[in-house]
């Protein structure tokens, strides 16, 4: 399977409990990473931020589980789409900055994976240490 164009890979968006450094690093890559604190959404209810992340198709990266996860339920529930929710988890992988190097090396290997943004949408994917794990 080809590399989708390069007007059709995953965008992401890192929630506010995140280094800035992670996206910065996956920019270098060439990828199209924004934080939440860059952008100033770092101030937006959680719902709010998700329809942001809609409007510019991008999957969230966030740590916040318990409300998004209640949010994706009631938007399906309602017929809504989200552009995916990718989850983490600080028992299995801290929000250190010494952790940057290996969310970059998940997030690269996720991406890779994954690079068809269709493959994120309504769905969450949970980033761990031993591997990217995703959910239906």
């Amino acid at each position: 399977m080809g590399a989708p164009a390069a007007g059709h890979r995953v965008r992401l968006m890192l929630d506010h409990h995140y280094p800035t450094a992670i996206a910065e690093q996956l920019r270098v890559g060439g990828r199209d990473v924004g934080a939440a604190v860059e952008r100033g959404w770092h101030r937006e209810p959680d719902e709010a931020l998700l329809t942001l992340c809609v409007g510019e198709q991008r999957t969230l990266l966030t740590n916040n589980v318990g409300d998004f996860v209640a949010i994706a339920r009631n938007w399906a529930v309602r017929g809504q789409h989200h552009a995916g929710l990718i989850f983490t988890s600080d028992a299995s992988l801290p929000r250190t900055h010494a952790a940057i190097g290996r969310y970059v090396q998940l997030l690269e290997a996720l991406l890779h994976e994954y690079p068809d943004p269709g493959e994120f949408v309504d769905r969450i994917h949970w980033l761990g240490p031993a591997a990217a794990v995703r959910s239906p």
